[in-house]
């Protein structure tokens, strides 16, 4: 009996130790912002809330502990979705610039878009497919031949007349196409070209003053 008693106390000796360390392993082993039980539930105290750890901190919460401190599986959803549509939405072109010789587009002192001047208009739209057009800029430009106020009125001629081509050939919407014309402010060629009278050689070297610059800002649409 004697034997059995041991056995018994023995047993018990045995067994407490096994019993705690199993305890504290859980509470080592599961997520260390909560005290957990065998099941790897978070404890809770009389009012129903979860017991703390001394590690926890906000960043920490869980879902079933603190809902307001984290996301919602919905609202996490719609984060998500929200997020996806901000990316399509950053896919903004970098606004491109691109000069056109007037003398391309135009004859010699006129507004009237030749062949020549079309089929550079289609080359370019053409090199813009998938982007929708937020802002179309066209800025016309005259050379120093002439009154400073005919050549303005040529630079904003011109200017209009491209913007009608592609309201009417491209479909673009006139709304978001916005012109001006400079006359023969800024001039690329400086005081390079010399003389004042109209000759072949004059108008030849203030060719690249005569242009339209044309800016396009869009957003590309996603494939």
């Amino acid at each position: 009996m004697k034997n059995t008693l041991t056995q018994k106390l023995l047993f018990g000796v045995v067994i407490l130790p096994i019993f705690l360390s199993g305890a504290a392993m859980a509470q080592v082993t599961k997520p260390e912002a909560y005290l957990v039980d065998d099941r790897a539930v978070p404890a809770r105290n009389s009012t129903n809330l979860c017991w703390h750890t001394s590690a926890w901190t906000p960043a920490k919460a869980i879902y079933q502990c603190e809902p307001d401190l984290v996301i919602k599986p919905e609202k996490a959803a719609k984060a998500a979705a929200a997020a996806a549509a901000a990316a399509k939405a950053a896919a903004k072109t970098a606004p491109e610039k691109v000069t056109l010789s007037a003398d391309t587009l135009f004859d010699f002192d006129k507004a009237v878009l030749k062949p020549e001047g079309m089929q550079a208009l289609d080359n370019l739209i053409s090199k813009l497919t998938g982007i929708k057009y937020d802002l179309i800029v066209a800025i016309g430009y005259a050379d120093r031949i002439g009154t400073e106020e005919y050549n303005k009125g040529l630079s904003v001629r011109r200017a209009e007349a491209v913007k009608n081509y592609l309201v009417t050939n491209k479909g673009i919407d006139p709304s978001n196409i916005f012109t001006d014309g400079k006359g023969e402010a800024n001039p690329v060629t400086g005081d390079s070209c010399k003389g004042d009278r109209k000759t072949k050689g004059l108008i030849d070297c203030l060719q690249p003053d005569r242009r339209v610059e044309i800016e396009v800002a869009g957003t590309r649409e996603a494939k």
